[in-house]
């Protein structure tokens, strides 16, 4: 049995079945917030979008190793360790292909001789496997069925069209976590900047030097104390205390 890489054919009176849910799976999975809760609410709309799909998990591929971050019920975990440990099933080969793999019986796929009737024993019998790939990672939406030939054609278009929905959702996730991590890099750069702009009104007024010299007085600090400019900065406007240079550096 080869690889499922090409599209499921639907007839036209089984059109309005394949979109009857997606519009508010769509819905969902845009408006989660954050890459943690989209891998989330897809495994969740899997198992309520498609009628064979009993479970569901994620592969996901990060610095070379494969992480399970989400999953349905806790058999998933079983097989996906399963198939961590042998080195070989359809959710591996989903992401090193890049390709839709379906396996209507476990038990008798001769594709993954150790997995498959492992698998079977253990209670799941088929599995869809499909790739998912955005900017910020590669992984595969998995769909496991108790029975053989669990997912119909109806069954594997909407996983096709669920996976597509999750690879913009997860785009768009990834998308946001980074404009919200440069913005709280930027609330932070600034913080820190009139933070160390007091410390140094503080040193200028009382010991009457510069900027440069105020300045100068909390980088040596730092260096000796071992700490972060900003906590140098921090105690003294906090305690009013001049802060410790070391004994080899004169007092300005």
């Amino acid at each position: 049995m080869e690889p499922a890489d090409d599209r499921p054919a639907v007839g036209a009176e089984s059109l309005s079945e394949l979109t009857d849910n997606f519009t508010e799976t769509a819905r969902i999975l845009f408006a989660a917030r954050g890459v943690t809760e989209t891998l989330a609410q897809l495994v969740q709309s899997a198992v309520a979008t498609i009628e064979g799909c009993d479970f569901a998990g994620l592969f996901l591929l990060e610095g070379g190793s494969i992480t399970t971050p989400v999953q349905t019920d806790p058999i998933v975990n079983e097989i996906d360790s399963l198939q961590r440990r042998t080195g070989e099933g359809p959710c591996l080969d989903a992401i090193a292909h890049q390709l839709i793999f379906y396996a209507d019986d476990l038990e008798l796929d001769l594709r993954w001789p150790i997995f498959g009737p492992s698998s079977a024993r253990k209670g799941v019998r088929s599995v869809l496997a499909l790739p998912l790939t955005d900017d910020g990672a590669h992984g595969a939406l998995n769909l496991y069925a108790r029975y053989p030939a669990a997912f119909g054609v109806v069954d594997r278009a909407k996983a096709v069209i669920l996976s597509s929905l999750a690879n913009l959702a997860l785009a768009a996730a990834h998308s946001l976590e980074d404009n919200d991590r440069r913005s709280d890099q930027l609330h932070t750069a600034l913080s820190t900047r009139e933070l160390i702009g007091q410390a140094e009104g503080i040193l200028m007024e009382r010991e009457r030097i510069t900027a440069d010299q105020a300045f100068d007085i909390l980088r040596r600090a730092s260096q000796h104390l071992n700490i972060k400019l900003r906590e140098v900065a921090q105690s003294l406007v906090d305690t009013g205390e001049r802060p410790d240079t070391g004994p080899s550096q004169t007092r300005q």
